[in-house]
């Protein structure tokens, strides 16, 4: 009998606002450097499917927001270099350090981030049939805020990072620290995800069945895809 439901964060729960590289690109050209938003996209895409974990387990609580703001700048300094190796780190009008800043700080907001269609929905009537509901990202932890802004963290039960489980998805460490927190057995939860290649595999080896989002038309499809002819499944008023 499955009690609870896992989510992913990006690409399942949410997304962002526009492409990756238009915002790295607009806020490159705002400091004097021009490199095409595709070429931007595309390396950043590269440059997160080899990135290291971003986890480090035994850190207190406050070095780990520094490393993980490290992480990112390492991962923006080589999205540059992958675009166009031609560009140098002094060509950034202010440095290359106010570009990442105001890069940071623009996926910090809600702002920054959407919705994906049906989420609240699902949440709302996966819950309201009293199933419980967690989000597990490799994400850093600026993700509460913004699930909060977007007006997910309501319906969430819980959202365990790399910064709570010292691990990092595939690793199957996060998938039980999440399965702790909500003190449910692998058997009783489900994974829902894009990351079939990540974060699926390691909800197998954590013994938790997973779905592939992109099997779903909308989120909202959920509750009745779980749970066929069962009017309980339904979205409930708002």
């Amino acid at each position: 009998m499955i009690r609870a439901v896992l989510f992913d964060a990006g690409g399942t729960l949410i997304t962002t606002a526009e492409p990756v590289g238009e915002t790295y690109a607009r806020e490159a050209r705002a400091r004097g450097v021009e490199i095409p938003a595709w070429r931007l996209d595309d390396a950043f895409r590269r440059v997160l499917r080899r990135a290291p974990a971003m986890a480090f387990p035994g850190e207190a609580p406050e070095r780990v927001r520094e490393l993980e703001r490290r992480w990112w700048w390492e991962r923006v300094r080589e999205t540059v270099r992958a675009a166009d190796s031609a560009v140098r780190a002094d060509a950034f009008a202010g440095g290359f350090d106010a570009y990442f800043d105001a890069l940071f700080r623009h996926f910090a907001r809600a702002e920054a981030w959407r919705a994906r269609p049906g989420a609240e929905e699902a949440l709302r009537a996966l819950r309201a049939r009293g199933l419980a509901t967690a989000v597990v990202s490799s994400f850093d932890q600026r993700l509460g805020p913004i699930l909060e802004g977007l007006g997910l963290r309501r319906h969430l039960d819980a959202v365990v990072l790399p910064a709570d489980a010292g691990a990092a998805k595939p690793d199957p460490r996060i998938f039980a620290a999440a399965l702790a927190r909500l003190g449910v057995a692998a058997g009783e939860a489900l994974y829902v995800g894009d990351d079939v290649d990540d974060g699926s595999s390691g909800a197998a080896r954590a013994g938790v069945e997973a779905i592939d989002v992109a099997g779903l038309a909308t989120l909202a499809e959920l509750p009745a895809r779980l749970f066929p002819g069962d009017a309980a499944a339904e979205e409930p008023p708002a």
